[in-house]
């Protein structure tokens, strides 16, 4: 077990007081966002040999534990090919390397392969890497695309000349790392984010060659609600520049051959109404929750008439199916659904001939409609899996019903057998009378009882949906007695969109209600007891962490909270700390008496208090744009004084990488790994 006679780093405590609506909170960790502060980056660091020294025992395991993970990986892999504009392309990894190849090949996959980016040799002498936004030229000959080397999502576009091979000359800064190349070739369209929020605020326009400064501004996002980002359609006909807030959204179009022209707006913002669009012959299809279709409705509008008045209805609004997506073949439409908290995908032919579902059997399973950029085909491609089956890749004949899988994932090591174990779905009973999904897995030679070790996981805002999935690190747990299972509370749209209303907002508590209820009902029906229940989550997973523990520590024997959303209030005091203006629909404006208080009752920071709490491991990046580092470094500090176990607590930061943690892929493999060593290890597992 841990080691327990290590004391931990001391931090000084300075009070500041801080003052709204005639309430005063003291918070004596504040300085801690003094980033440039030697202090600051000092505490850190002996958070971090504090952490090095209680795990030391562990680190034996948490390399077994890498290998064994990184032994189920297919190393030498690559991407299923996708055909566009005359071209294949593909991503592969190459054996021991870190990071993707990306290449191609011309019209036929036995031509000669093309080397797009070596991913492996840009990143040589960084940290941190990370090239994204990869897009290239109608005419097949550029490529634009973006580059990270600090992980704060803070891209330097660039583009490249895929024929001589030769970068050109112009880097354009702190853009969101895509571009969207008009039909002439020469134009793009990008994004530049506000050097201080990170909000994507502005549309440029960039000639290729130029000297960036002399490109043109054609879209300024003023309200700080909002992002704005661009985009073509996937008829290629249009460039379109959308704005997007919790609870609003609006759109402005251009014909893709016409770069130099004005765009105009689709349909005005308006609170509450939220759209989007997609183009096909002469109409624009419209997703949108008009007049309450609060699970959304399919509309459609002339290229003329773009006003909602003229939109007319495709397929209406159903009070038990969330309406997710869309995707726009020649043939037909495919409509991505959401029904009991299962997908399901839809194919209406154009003609209204066929109209029918995707069959799926499992009882629990994620499936969606993958990347599909050809127009013209009758193949549509999917991807399909679930917490016993590994992904697929499959490719569905609309007109022969036939269905080829063209891709697999392989779990290596030779012990994974899908029917070694069980997937179930539960039903627990929230304490207002709403029934809870619980998703979970195990080896089936796992006896379940009260000494069966299980982690929690849970997220829960945002309306993002945590589907029911495989992983291969997982494993690691299972073939080690765990049940893994994944609460679907409120705040995710996994029961449709007012699954996510009933939140979000006033209504937050709900989600860690939620999360409890489940905990306690796995608890009472002796799927495990809290001394073998752990809880996970991350970001605004890491607030729902924050929350069950001051609201119910003695639950949890453990908790893994990463880049943990913590400090609620203060952070959405600030308007200086990127995301804070853009997402006051979603958890309200502390501005506002009522909002303050509703938050203030929750914020996980505001409500440590002296009681026993859980075993924890609370990790973050120093660079994190989303949830600042000082937010968990507060936390930690501020538990520290005040709890009353001797239970473990420790934070690593990752000195060289933000929210989404490491870049390469093996490097990840290595923050699994410490992970679950640390709840293995609490079990008495601390061996392969």
């Amino acid at each position: 077990m841990i080691n327990k006679v290590l004391s931990p780093p001391s931090v000084e405590k300075i009070e500041k007081k801080l003052e709204i609506h005639g309430d005063v909170r003291i918070d004596n960790y504040y300085w801690l966002n003094e980033k440039e502060n030697p202090k600051v980056i000092a505490y850190l660091n002996a958070e971090n040999d504090f952490y090095n020294l209680k795990t030391e025992h562990t680190n034996k395991f948490q390399e077994d534990l890498f290998d064994e993970m990184k032994s189920r990986i297919k190393e030498d892999d690559e991407s299923v090919p996708y055909k566009k504009n005359k071209y294949f392309y593909i991503t592969r990894f190459e054996k021991g390397k870190q990071y993707p190849i990306y290449t191609r090949k011309k019209q036929s996959l036995e031509a000669k392969e093309e080397l797009l980016f070596d991913v492996n040799i840009l990143a040589e002498g960084f940290k941190y890497y990370n090239l994204a936004g990869l897009s290239i030229s109608l005419n097949n000959k550029y490529a634009a695309f973006g580059v990270d080397t600090v992980s704060r999502r803070q891209y330097t576009l660039q583009f490249k000349n895929l024929e001589t091979g030769e970068l050109f000359p112009e880097k354009i800064e702190n853009t969101t790392g895509g571009a969207t190349w008009a039909a002439d070739n020469k134009t793009v369209f990008y994004t530049q984010k506000n050097p201080t929020t990170l909000r994507g605020e502005k549309i440029f326009r960039h000639v290729l060659g130029t000297d960036p400064s002399l490109d043109v501004e054609i879209f300024y996002e003023d309200q700080e609600a909002f992002s704005t980002y661009v985009y073509r359609s996937k008829s290629d006909e249009y460039i379109i520049i959308g704005s997007h807030s919790t609870v609003s959204t609006e759109y402005r179009y251009l014909e893709a051959n016409n770069p130099n022209g004005d765009f105009k707006i689709f349909q005005p913002r308006e609170r509450d109404l939220e759209y989007s669009i997609a183009h096909y012959n002469g109409y624009f299809y419209v997703l949108t929750n008009k007049d309450n279709a609060t699970n959304f409705k399919l509309m459609r509008a002339s290229n003329s008439k773009t006003l909602k008045e003229s939109w007319e209805e495709v397929i209406p609004h159903r009070e038990d199916v969330l309406l997710e997506d869309i995707s726009i073949f020649k043939n037909f439409l495919v409509v991505e659904e959401r029904s009991n908290g299962l997908n399901k995908i839809r194919i209406i032919r154009w003609d209204k001939t066929e109209d029918f579902y995707l069959p799926f059997e499992e009882e629990t399973y994620s499936a969606g409609v993958y990347f599909n950029p050809e127009f013209d085909t009758n193949i549509i491609r999917y991807g399909y899996n679930s917490m016993t089956t590994p992904s697929s890749v499959i490719d569905f004949n609309v007109d022969t019903k036939d269905k080829e899988v063209k891709k697999e994932q392989q779990v290596l090591g030779g012990k994974f057998e899908k029917s070694n174990y069980k997937s179930e779905r539960l039903w627990a009973n929230g304490r207002d009378g709403v029934k809870i999904p619980i998703s979970l897995v195990y080896n089936k030679n796992t006896k379940i009882s009260k000494d069966t070790p299980l982690l929690l996981y849970g997220y829960g805002s945002y309306g993002h949906t945590i589907d029911a999935g495989f992983s291969t690190t997982r494993l690691s747990l299972l073939d080690r007695g765990f049940i893994f299972a994944i609460a679907h509370v409120r705040g995710s749209e996994y029961l449709g969109r007012n699954w996510y209303e009933n939140g979000k907002l006033l209504n937050k508590h709900n989600t860690f209600y939620d999360f409890i209820d489940c905990s306690k009902y796995l608890i009472e029906h002796k799927y495990t007891s809290k001394e073998h229940l752990y809880a996970s989550g991350g970001s605004a997973g890491g607030l729902l962490m924050g929350a069950i523990i001051n609201m119910n520590p003695e639950l949890y024997n453990g908790v893994l909270a990463s880049v943990p959303f913590v400090d609620v209030v203060t952070t959405m005091l600030d308007d200086s700390i990127p995301l804070t203006t853009g997402e006051y629909d979603e958890w309200g404006n502390p501005n506002e008496e009522k909002y303050y208080n509703c938050m203030k009752s929750y914020s996980p920071y505001d409500n440590v208090k002296p009681q026993k709490y859980p075993n924890m491991l609370v990790t973050t990046g120093l660079h994190d744009s989303q949830v600042q580092y000082f937010e968990p470094a507060k936390w930690v500090a501020k538990l520290r004084e005040l709890k009353t176990d001797t239970n473990i607590l420790i934070m690593h930061t990752n000195m060289e990488a933000g929210h989404g943690g490491a870049s390469g892929r093996f490097d990840a493999l290595k923050e699994v790994a410490r992970d679950y060593s640390f709840i293995l290890d609490l079990e008495g597992i601390n061996a392969i």
